[in-house]
């Protein structure tokens, strides 16, 4: 069984998913990082872009964000985000189309 490790993704409004997984894949402004357990700590900023993540039991989702930060340590993953749409389906179009509406709700496309 693959290592787990504790992540949650935040946005300004809500928790939008935490638990426990396997891999995280995320693009920064300095390009792609792919986080697994015990990984070196890490402190980014995210680009606005597509999260992966492999949760504990085989399961997938993605996440369209608009930016933010990611922080790594002591076995914690934590993307915080103002705005973050995500889709169970691993449909990046998905959440990406979510995100942007929400964003035209706001005022903020």
């Amino acid at each position: 069984m693959a290592k787990t490790m504790n992540v949650s993704l935040v946005a300004a409004d809500r928790e939008v998913w935490s638990g426990k997984a396997t891999v995280v894949n995320a693009s920064t402004v300095e390009g792609e990082i792919g986080i697994l357990a015990d990984h070196t700590p890490v402190l980014s900023v995210l680009a606005a872009g597509q999260i992966d993540v492999r949760t504990e039991d085989d399961g997938h989702w993605v996440a369209a964000t608009n930016g933010g930060f990611v922080s790594v340590a002591n076995n914690e993953v934590r993307l915080l985000c103002e705005h973050a749409e995500i889709s169970y389906e691993s449909n990046f179009d998905e959440a990406k189309r979510k995100l942007d509406e929400k964003l035209a709700e706001s005022g903020e496309a």
